[in-house]
């Protein structure tokens, strides 16, 4: 008994050792403890990074950060003794007071959250004399995008808030209230090298919110690291053309370098100012734009889906060619029979059908290609050669999506045997109900930037590099592209090439047409069940030593042979020549005088 006694007494001793070595090093030793002890806290301020700059294919300047200021607050700190005096301070009612220390409180206690955004200047200087008086209550420096152009709207996107919504989906935990975030455009595909690394500073406050030193002397301070820069492949001064020549017009043009897939131009119209979306112009603005009746957010190059109509003859006559159910030499006669034609019926090779746009001549041979012969029903036949003429329309990046790095890309539509069952009944249909695909039409869909990247493809003689906005992120370029190859022999698109050289020099692209250009295109009349037909057009110069292609559309415009020509062309000009010779055919594109009420005479008759 004696000898539990003494363990019990050393137990107990050896614990009260244990308690006052720990009081001693709390009380004495430990910072924490001693900033506490002495009614101090130590604040965490964030430190936010400045988003990467981001610069043209010229290195001119577009987007920059512009310095703002936040007014913060951490609830469990907070004390405003005079509510009148503080309201009248920050220029808000009572009601607006209660409401905003009710969101911060519901937000954390004691966390930091803003409490108002983005102050002007005026008040960030009476602010700086006053905050003293109001423990809680602190300055954060922020950045906000600001813009040396009012163009690029729907290629560079925009900056906001990440909302409640993202923060808790977002897995990985890099986010915060308060937080900004690239929200479509560039700004969103490159959110993670724009965006930076915050870092932080901690500081030992007094109750009266005065800043008394550095917590432990800095040594968990962490700066911030800015965003990494990017170089655009975009000629800003081309960009700025482009969106002039499609100014009040609904529509798009994309242009591309077809040796790099570098993106030259991209024009949604109608667009916007980006500054309109800078900052607290934000919430103001967003609602309107959005609720917009011409969609200026709706990026038309990515996302709107037409039919190519003419323009796609260019790649049946090098399938067809391909899959030899016709030579280019081949004369076939038309008599207009098989579908609408505004080409007169007779002989044509594949040369001339190009130039002239024979629909009859491509009805005959997409049906030779898609009736093969194989089976002896034609409902049979016809899904074989349709699902091989299907694969090869794919291979010229149509039905899918190309790669581009901005967001919402879609892949337009090719459609598939299983789409055909379902609208038919499986087995049940044969060419006569797909033959509206062998001129364009039907419900074949593409996107301005699949008809640009064709005209590339057609540039180069059977390959193209994957479309792309950026060039480089500080100093290293760009991985994500890469070459496709088309399985076509590179002789296949010499005849249609001259097809459509000819469309411009003499046929329904002559209006285009500039003997120092040497513009190839084919232009197309594209159908629209809700009003005028929309113009489009795509093609490539110069013809032997390419530097753009470019593919327009010109919604309710009418016939391809006049706006879309005349954008495209103009546009091309100015990029291979360096400057625009033809002040009338900017009039004419500027005055919108290719629409019926806006003509001063009648024009000749376009294809």
């Amino acid at each position: 008994m004696r000898g539990r006694g003494l363990i019990i007494r050393g137990l107990i001793l050896f614990t009260a050792i244990i308690f006052a070595v720990r009081l001693f090093y709390i009380q004495i030793l430990e910072e924490d403890y001693k900033v506490a002890a002495e009614n101090n806290v130590v604040q965490k301020i964030v430190q936010y990074p400045f988003r990467g700059l981001v610069y043209d294919s010229n290195d001119s300047l577009v987007i920059y950060n512009s310095p703002v200021y936040d007014l913060m607050i951490v609830p469990t700190e907070a004390e405003i003794s005079d509510t009148t005096t503080f309201c009248e301070l920050l220029e808000i009612e009572k009601e607006e007071l209660n409401e905003k220390l009710e969101k911060a409180e519901e937000y954390s206690s004691i966390l930091a959250s803003k409490f108002i955004e983005q102050i002007s200047d005026d008040l960030f200087a009476r602010l700086q004399d006053q905050l003293i008086k109001y423990p809680g209550f602190y300055v954060l420096p922020r950045t906000i995008r600001s813009y040396n152009t009012k163009s690029l709207a729907n290629v560079v996107g925009y900056v906001g808030e990440v909302s409640k919504g993202f923060l808790n989906r977002d897995t990985t935990n890099y986010y915060q209230s308060g937080d900004y975030i690239g929200i479509g455009g560039i700004e969103k595909a490159y959110e993670e090298h724009l965006r930076g690394k915050r870092g932080a500073t901690y500081k030992v406050v007094n109750v009266q919110g005065i800043i008394k030193d550095d917590y432990r002397d800095g040594e968990y301070d962490t700066l911030p690291q800015p965003g990494e820069n990017i170089h655009l492949t975009i000629d800003l001064e081309l960009q700025q053309y482009a969106e002039k020549l499609m100014e009040g017009k609904v529509g798009s043009v994309v242009a591309i370098e077809p040796e790099s897939g570098r993106i030259l131009a991209l024009v949604s119209a109608p667009s916007y100012d980006p500054h309109l979306l800078s900052g607290k112009n934000l919430s103001r603005n967003f609602p309107e734009l959005n609720n917009n009746e011409d969609k200026p957010l709706f990026n038309r190059p990515l996302q709107a889906r037409y039919p190519p109509g003419s323009m796609f003859k260019t790649i049946q006559g090098i399938i067809a060619m391909h899959e030899r159910v016709v030579t280019a030499d081949e004369i076939i006669r038309t008599d207009g029979s098989n579908i609408g034609d505004l080409a007169p019926p007779g002989p044509y090779n594949m040369i001339k059908a190009i130039t002239k746009s024979s629909n009859n001549y491509f009805y005959l041979i997409m049906r030779r290609m898609v009736e093969q012969g194989v089976e002896e029903s034609q409902f049979l036949d016809s899904r074989i050669g349709f699902e091989q003429w299907r694969e090869y329309v794919k291979q010229f990046g149509l039905g899918r999506r190309l790669g581009v790095d901005l967001p919402n890309e879609i892949r337009g539509n090719v459609p598939s045997i299983e789409y055909y069952d379902r609208v038919y009944g499986a087995k049940r249909w044969k060419y006569s109900n797909i033959s509206s695909l062998s001129i364009g039409q039907g419900e074949l869909l593409v996107t301005p930037l699949q008809m640009a990247n064709l005209g590339a493809i057609l540039a180069n003689r059977g390959h193209f590099i994957t479309p792309h906005v950026v060039e480089k992120i500080a100093g290293w370029p760009n991985p994500n592209i890469k070459k496709e190859i088309l399985p076509f022999d590179q002789a296949l698109y010499e005849p249609i090439l001259k097809g459509m050289e000819q469309v411009v020099e003499a046929g329904s692209g002559r209006r285009g047409y500039l003997k120092e250009l040497k513009l190839a295109g084919k232009t197309s009349t594209v159908q629209n069940p809700h009003g005028e037909d929309h113009s489009g057009f795509m093609g490539f110069a110069p013809l032997d030593d390419p530097k753009i292609s470019i593919a327009a559309y010109v919604e309710n415009a009418g016939q391809g042979g006049r706006a879309a020509v005349s954008v495209a062309s103009l546009l091309a000009e100015k990029y291979v020549l360096g400057t625009v010779s033809r002040p009338w055919l900017e009039d004419y594109v500027l005055e919108e005088r290719y629409l019926p009420e806006n003509a001063p005479r009648p024009t000749l008759a376009e294809n």
